[in-house]
């Protein structure tokens, strides 16, 4: 039975967050919260307010997120996965361009001194390494001024749910010279799509969530998935927020299989399902690729070793440095990290690694990473723990990135 001073600091944790979405002017619309263990069993969850603004129905734990970028997690799992297996080299431009052709002749998109746009052979061939540490060349269009302009006036959406958008996506810099974080994973997953002969869903589903007993986290949400899905909100400059229709519809809308069977599974952004259900992929990280309920070992804790190296230690990412915005309404001009230290972090694979001590305790080497409607992971190896925040307000970078972590 817990302590009374451990009932006493949850309920102080609780009272905490519930502050955030209660009283007259909610900061939140609802939030859920969880910290685990390696065993992904909960340390603490909580989840708080409503569903959506215009609604009474509450926040529970069982309710249905866009779980965003969440998913490369997932996704890089597989590609993994597929490189133990010896399905897929990290290093082979051959075998990566004899699975997609496209890469082999995707083009560099330059902005002229003239100020109108160019496409330009690329020099370096593409890897799968670079793929999974987002040195590729791709970008979105959400923060790359290039990619938005060059696509006006129809437009370029990131979050289309058609593999046409990623595809024919030119590059907008030269493989392996820049990190920038893009399309890259989306690409991943089509290769370990390519590679496999089956869909990522149908991947997934018998690979990791299958081994792991997970059964709400998909790309193809049923219906009652649905009927528990979380309200989209968009937030204003002034920290306030209103209601808007699903940024992500295509999954949502669509009711046929035959549909459902034909829909884009994005690797980057493309999973629905519930936040707490994620910390048995995040323990994943903590256990050395093992599920430590289940047994399963889903990944060689060589390979969970590798995740965690710096693949950019040549290309630190500074604190202090401004994330480029040229969709305002999905993302906010804001530092990488907003601290007072400009320290600077590395990139794993598939997520962010800190160099320096945090504020909150968490050490040197953690992993983390987020999704764009301000949702938030870490996975603290050296400790053990982790953590999800999870709430469905864009932009990301707004003034709602206010609730702490635990």
């Amino acid at each position: 039975m817990p302590t009374r001073t451990a009932a006493s600091a949850a309920q102080g944790l609780r009272d905490l967050i519930d502050q955030y979405t209660t009283g007259e002017s909610p900061k939140l619309p609802g939030i859920v919260y969880c910290a685990f263990g390696q065993d992904s069993l909960p340390i603490f969850q909580h989840a708080s307010g409503k569903k959506g603004l215009s609604t009474t129905q509450p926040m529970t734990l069982d309710t249905t997120f866009w779980l965003l970028s969440f998913t490369k997690l997932v996704t890089f799992i597989a590609c993994m996965q597929c490189v133990e297996r010896d399905l897929l080299k990290l290093d082979d431009s051959d075998q990566l361009e004899e699975l997609a052709p496209e890469l082999r002749h995707v083009q560099v998109l330059q902005r002229t001194a003239e100020g109108d746009f160019r496409y330009v052979p690329k020099k370096s061939r593409i890897t799968f390494r670079m793929l999974l540490n987002h040195t590729a060349g791709f970008g979105y269009a959400f923060e790359d001024d290039k990619l938005a302009e060059v696509a006006r006036p129809v437009g370029l959406d990131d979050f289309s749910c058609d593999r046409f958008d990623v595809i024919n996506r030119p590059l907008v810099n030269e493989p392996g010279q820049t990190f920038q974080y893009g399309t890259s994973m989306d690409w991943a997953g089509i290769i370990v799509e390519r590679a496999t002969g089956v869909s990522l869903e149908t991947y997934f589903q018998e690979n990791i969530f299958g081994p792991l007993n997970i059964t709400s986290i998909t790309f193809q949400p049923s219906e009652e998935s649905k009927s528990r899905l979380a309200h989209m909100h968009q937030g204003d400059f002034d920290g306030g927020f209103y209601e808007i229709d699903h940024i992500y519809k295509k999954p949502l809308i669509t009711d046929t299989q035959e549909g459902k069977d034909n829909l884009f599974c994005a690797g980057g952004h493309g999973c629905f399902g519930k936040p707490a259900e994620f910390s048995r992929i995040i323990a994943l990280l903590l256990n050395d690729g093992q599920d430590a309920r289940t047994k399963a070992q889903l990944l060689r804790p060589e390979t969970v070793d590798e995740m965690f190296a710096n693949q950019i230690p040549d290309k630190p990412r500074y604190f202090s440095k401004f994330i480029p915005v040229s969709k305002p309404t999905l993302a906010r001009p804001t530092p990488l990290i907003p601290t007072p230290e400009d320290h600077t972090e590395g990139w794993g694979l598939s997520f962010s690694i800190s160099h320096h001590p945090s504020s909150t305790g968490r050490p040197a080497g953690t992993a983390s990473w987020e999704g764009l409607a301000n949702l938030y992971w870490f996975a603290d190896r050296k400790n053990k723990l982790g953590g999800i925040i999870a709430t469905q307000i864009a932009p990301y970078g707004g003034k709602h990135e206010q609730c702490p972590m635990v």
